[in-house]
């Protein structure tokens, strides 16, 4: 019998999340039925998604959504066999017994030398995020200007270098000193932060001066206000997230951006990286491709022990991780 370790919630968050809002359970698993197999938990990601789709995907009480990547430590499916990784879907759990179905096996060609914690970053679903925020959503083309915000973040460091390989003007924006020197090492053009500037309208309008062609939304907010009369003519928007509204308890309201939407003639779209999952196989290569041949550099921030899942959780929502947030167990 092997005990697993979960975390639950406790209770739906109301502003932002606290300690209390989790709590650490533990339970025996029985053995795998045929078909199925036991998974061990080697990384574990905290993603900013996770706070508002609690309200939406989960009841009180039970445990925390997220994705893994585990170990296969017993297996009664001969696809799957002992010792093989996937990525799993199987929340904030150090153990699970489960069918295959949904389980992503890592890519076989996978380099010894790289984490396999980049399979929830750069390799995995922010990496994808990216990738068809840029192409599928904005259809960014050499030569234009981009502008991402949250630009240090684990989907806004790949949107900016994405925007590199393809010969593009790079704006970014983020919330510390190192997190703007990180931008920099990077290869974006301009960064700035944010909580500095004495005018974001003036930041935005000195780091390109003719507009910007494309805007990666990850912030939304105030933000957005100010970023929305520096777009050009015929300018497009994807809509990735909204982290500085997620724990509100009153709703933000206004300056509304429809006037400046109709003069400028701009394009919004909102979008969820699973809409092309029929493209993941081959966009997950095109992404480590680009990581072997150094076009896209990776930078994590581990937090070790899954005793501090709430801790990562929640220093992620503050914007203490540069780079995609893991837990190590």
């Amino acid at each position: 019998m092997v005990q697993a370790k979960y975390w639950i919630l406790t209770k739906h968050f109301n502003g932002f999340p606290k300690d209390s809002d989790f709590e650490l359970k533990v339970e025996e698993l029985s053995e795998p039925k045929d078909g199925e197999v036991l998974l061990e938990a080697v990384f574990l990601s905290v993603d900013p998604y996770m706070r508002p789709f609690s309200r939406v995907r989960m009841k009180e009480g039970d445990a925390m959504i997220g994705t893994q990547v585990a170990k296969v430590i017993q297996s009664k499916n001969a696809a799957f066999p002992v010792g093989s990784h996937v990525v799993a879907r199987c929340g904030w759990r150090t153990h699970t017994v489960c069918e295959v179905a949904g389980l992503i096996p890592i890519m076989p060609d996978w380099p010894e030398d790289v984490s396999l914690s980049l399979a929830l970053g750069t390799v995995g679903m922010p990496g994808l995020t990216a990738l068809y925020g840029i192409e599928e959503v904005l259809g960014l083309k050499a030569g234009e200007t981009l502008l991402v915000n949250a630009a240090a973040g684990a989907v806004g460091s790949v949107v900016g270098q994405i925007a590199k390989i393809k010969d593009c003007k790079v704006v970014g924006s983020a919330g510390s000193e190192a997190k703007v020197a990180f931008l920099k090492e990077l290869g974006f053009d301009e960064a700035f932060n944010y909580k500095t500037v004495t005018s974001l309208e003036e930041a935005l309008k000195k780091a390109s001066p003719q507009g910007y062609d494309c805007y990666f939304e990850n912030v939304g907010g105030p933000f957005s206000t100010a970023a929305l009369p520096q777009m050009k003519d015929f300018g497009r928007i994807a809509v990735c997230g909204s982290i500085s509204v997620y724990n509100d308890t009153t709703p933000q309201t206004g300056p509304y951006p429809h006037l400046t939407m109709i003069f400028k003639q701009l394009k919004m779209e909102g979008f969820m990286q699973s809409r092309w999952e029929h493209k993941h196989p081959e966009s997950l290569k095109r992404l480590m491709g680009w990581v072997k041949e150094g076009k896209l550099q990776c930078r994590e921030h581990i937090t070790k022990g899954f005793d501090n899942m709430p801790a990562a959780f929640m220093g992620m929502l503050k914007g203490e991780n540069i780079g995609k947030a893991v837990v190590a167990v």
